[in-house]
């Protein structure tokens, strides 16, 4: 361990996990933006794809062995590829407006970089 670095103990001391919780937040607010009728449609699949995020993480770092960590870290990348489709979709539906899918895309592209790294170092 580097000195100065918090030692990871569970999967709440990963920044990635943190981050992915942010995002959660994030969908959740714009997923009340979305027109009632598709609260049970796109709404309800954006929320389960961003909750999937930090739940694979979670689940793999507590998993036995580095490779079924690496493993759901690429199900949790997996997941960023569906909301990132799912924001898209919405885009194109004109539910949401460019502006308010943009910095969420952004962070998508951000934790997928994040989870690349992780998963190679696994």
């Amino acid at each position: 361990m580097i000195a100065g670095q918090k030692k990871i103990s569970n999967f709440k001391d990963l920044r990635v996990w943190q981050e992915s919780i942010n995002l959660v937040k994030e969908v959740y607010q714009l997923c009340a933006t979305l027109p009632k009728e598709e609260l049970y449609g796109l709404a309800s699949q954006m929320k389960r794809a961003a909750v999937s995020l930090p739940s694979n993480i979670a689940e793999g770092n507590s998993r036995q062995h580095r490779a079924e960590f690496r493993q759901f870290v690429f199900i949790a990348i997996g997941s960023l590829a569906e909301l990132e489709t799912q924001l898209i979709i919405a885009l194109n539906l004109s539910f949401v407006r460019e502006a308010e899918v943009t910095p969420i895309i952004e962070k998508i592209n951000h934790l997928r970089a994040m989870l690349l790294t992780l998963g190679r170092k696994l």
